[in-house]
């Protein structure tokens, strides 16, 4: 079971991926499908965004 902290930092990181690709408008559905598993958010990224997936993982990482 997720904690209070665990469902903060999860909002946190959800807004900020919203944020940097906002062209692509991501809903919270699609990002919640890959909730915890850092390829799955990288290839969904990856997929609408065309973006190098090095690319993306060193943004993604920054951010946790």
């Amino acid at each position: 079971m997720a904690t209070d902290a665990m469902n903060e930092s999860w909002a946190r990181v959800m807004t900020q991926i919203q944020t940097i690709w906002s062209e692509q408008e991501f809903t919270v559905a699609e990002l919640k499908k890959a909730r915890g598993d850092l390829k799955k958010m990288v290839a969904l990224i990856n997929e609408r965004t065309g973006e190098e997936q090095s690319d993306i993982l060193q943004k993604i990482t920054a951010l946790l």
